[in-house]
């Protein structure tokens, strides 16, 4: 049975298409010079893309479903009048895309009664899309994905991310899962670090104070997929959590305990 309601167009399809159109509007800023401009922090900036791509995201959410609330990282939250509620990254990994490193993409996850339902990231430099709904399984360009069948810390490649200006939140942690996995990575993307857990690029992701529209997606993708998502200590996953561990679920445990380690 769809999840969408009955008045409403597949959230789903909603969220693969919406991601593909403002994918298609960030390439084609990166052909024109860029407005980049820094946030209320060093390195934490937003672009003409960014904006472009929201407007986007936004303007079709509102017209397929306009009693929605949205939450969208440049605009902020609009209340809705329903209990639904769509969560927009327009372009997660703004500094990659303006030092041109393809690593970047656009996420919108479609939520009911607080359980995520729906979401997609969508990668315009590589084409790439991932997609989920609640039930259905994972895909990349709408093939089935799964996450990997890595088992040991040891052999597993693994992600993290922070801002430069809060190494040392996540320092400690950064340095001693370098010690224990076969690779640590920091690509800049925690939305696309999420969706390369749930296709078994990484065997698990860990990162501290992200926010809902870093997450959302890619958690379910990650679940649909076969994973797991928790914070670190093994409570139960939220988008608005300090902390996020996703994993194939073979090793979570084991990175779960060296990262509590870590934090000690």
């Amino acid at each position: 049975m769809s999840i969408a309601h009955r008045k409403h167009p597949d959230p789903l399809r909603l969220a693969i298409e919406t991601a593909r159109e403002a994918g298609a509007a960030i390439l084609e800023a990166a052909r024109l010079p860029l407005d980049i401009r820094q946030k209320d922090r060093r390195a934490d900036l937003v672009t003409s893309a960014d904006r472009a791509s929201e407007a986007i995201v936004i303007a079709r959410i509102r017209e397929a479903y306009p009693d929605a609330a949205i939450l969208a990282e440049e605009s902020g939250a609009s209340p809705g009048s329903s209990d639904e509620r769509w969560i927009i990254d327009p372009l997660d990994g703004t500094t990659n895309f303006a030092h041109g490193y393809p690593i970047y993409c656009v996420s919108i996850a479609y939520e009911r009664a607080g359980e995520l339902l729906a979401g997609a990231i969508y990668a315009p430099a590589l084409d790439e899309c991932f997609a989920a709904e609640r039930g259905g399984g994972a895909t990349l360009n709408g093939k089935p994905i799964r996450v990997s069948t890595i088992d040991d810390l040891g052999d597993a490649m693994v992600c993290t991310g922070f801002h430069p200006a809060d190494y040392a939140r996540n320092g400690a942690h950064f340095g001693a899962i370098s010690q224990v996995a076969q690779a640590v990575r920091r690509d800049g993307s925690a939305a696309l670090d999420l969706a390369y857990v749930a296709c078994g690029r990484f065997d698990g992701f860990w990162e501290f104070d992200l926010h809902a529209w870093d997450v959302a997606a890619g958690t379910l993708i990650v679940r649909e997929a076969g994973g797991r998502v928790t914070q670190l200590g093994g409570a139960a996953a939220a988008v608005d959590a300090s902390s996020i561990l996703a994993t194939n679920g073979r090793i979570h445990t084991a990175l779960d305990d060296e990262l509590e380690r870590a934090g000690k």
